[in-house]
């Protein structure tokens, strides 16, 4: 087959859908081609060796890439937001659209939702179908995070994000929980297929002695719970904080480490210095590769998302990035991702926003026997593998474009 992805993310930026997935398609002798924008994500600045023009053509391990106009910005100002969006979404639409291969399929990641508009004029102008990979659920993530207030924005989203599902051949959801949702917006049940997400590849490794980012994170002699991601207000990190206070008092030894940037940040780490928290580390953002050392040396891996009835059908992707590490999971998520913990045997889950529930876990983690420990994490990792790796997950995607470029 003939393949498009179309993302507004991808490497040299962090992307779930990126690089590997294009490796893993043409490994399998699919011939793959990617449209996308110039990096920017997650600092909102373009990445060195970039720089903003009409279109740009590269290749990436043997992948062309087309690269297409976009205002660079990631932050909290939902004005801007919505320029880096709207400005991608106009550029792949026309530019883009005039300047990729024709494909049997394009496969199109959501979000932002208004990554369909290319899909669609692809669709219109070119006859491609496309397959929507619904990651975020628009507008209630938009309303979930504070970004958009306006119920007539909201409105106006809503009526597209329908559109988009009407011209969309399927639809990919990533829990069941995400099916059961557009099912109830009027999706059809046979448009929509759940196919969990993989980590990256560069996710998955193990810890290597005296690795810069252990000697940082000072591990040694602590029992370190990690949290690596971004921090803003989804995340809702203040009650991380909360609960090391806690935890100070009932067990010396452990220690949290918050790696990552993000719009909360820069708040979380002057509260922690006011809440006089010495059991509290920070470290910067760093890409897959650097994080993963780090996982695999962590005692625990955190996951937490706000209190939310839109979050509890969703499956942060450090949830992969936890199991493939083979390390126990602290999953402070109700509903799918809590599932999946469960079903994994791979740790313990506790309520989002509930700052005594996770020190209490976070103890009860801290006094097992590192034996019980790292039968929970290989019982993550044994789970992943057979359910959520990326061979897993490409042979569901394979099947689901086979069906429409027959």
């Amino acid at each position: 087959m003939r393949i498009l992805l179309l993302s507004q993310w991808f490497e040299p930026e962090p992307s779930f859908k990126g690089l590997d997935f294009a490796r893993e398609l043409v490994r399998r002798g699919h011939d793959t081609e990617v449209l996308t924008g110039f990096p920017n994500y997650p600092g909102g600045r373009v990445y060195p060796g970039y720089s903003i023009r009409l279109r740009r053509r590269e290749t990436i391990e043997g992948i062309p890439v087309t690269r297409v106009a976009l205002y660079p910005s990631h932050d909290r100002s939902g004005l801007r937001r919505a320029a880096n969006y709207l400005s991608f979404a106009a550029a792949a639409a026309t530019i883009g659209a005039a300047s990729v291969a024709r494909a049997d399929v394009v496969y199109v990641y959501h979000p932002p939702a208004t990554i369909a508009l290319p899909a669609m004029v692809l669709k219109a102008l070119r006859g491609m179908p496309f397959v929507l990979d619904i990651q975020d659920l628009w507008p209630d993530t938009l309303a979930a995070t504070g970004m958009v207030a306006s119920r007539a924005v909201l409105g106006a989203v809503g009526s597209f994000c329908a559109a988009a599902y009407r011209s969309a051949a399927r639809i990919v959801v990533p829990s069941p929980g995400f099916k059961h949702a557009l099912m109830d917006r009027g999706v059809p049940d046979a448009r929509i297929e759940v196919i969990y997400n993989w980590c990256r590849q560069a996710a998955i490794a193990p810890a290597t002695p005296g690795a810069p980012i252990l000697s940082e994170a000072a591990l040694e002699g602590r029992f370190n719970v990690v949290f690596a991601g971004t921090m803003g207000p989804a995340q809702a990190l203040g009650t991380v904080l909360s609960a090391a206070r806690l935890v100070a008092e009932r067990a010396p030894r452990v220690q949290f480490i918050l790696v990552g940037g993000g719009v909360d940040r820069n708040a979380l780490e002057a509260r922690s210095t006011r809440m006089a928290l010495t059991n509290v580390r920070f470290l910067p953002h760093r890409p897959p590769a650097a994080i993963a050392p780090l996982n695999a040396a962590a005692d625990v891996l955190l996951v937490h998302l706000r209190n939310d009835p839109l979050f509890s059908i969703t499956i942060p992707s450090k949830t992969q990035d936890s199991l493939a590490a083979a390390r126990p999971i602290l999953m402070a998520v109700d509903g799918d991702a809590a599932a999946l913990v469960r079903q994994a045997g791979a740790g313990l889950c506790v309520g989002p926003e509930d700052a005594e529930a996770m020190a209490a876990a976070v103890c009860e983690l801290s006094e097992m026997a590192p034996e019980a420990l790292a039968e929970m994490g290989e019982r993550g990792r044994r789970y992943y593998e057979q359910h959520l790796s990326l061979g897993a997950g490409v042979d569901r995607f394979e099947a689901v474009f086979g069906a429409l470029s027959t």
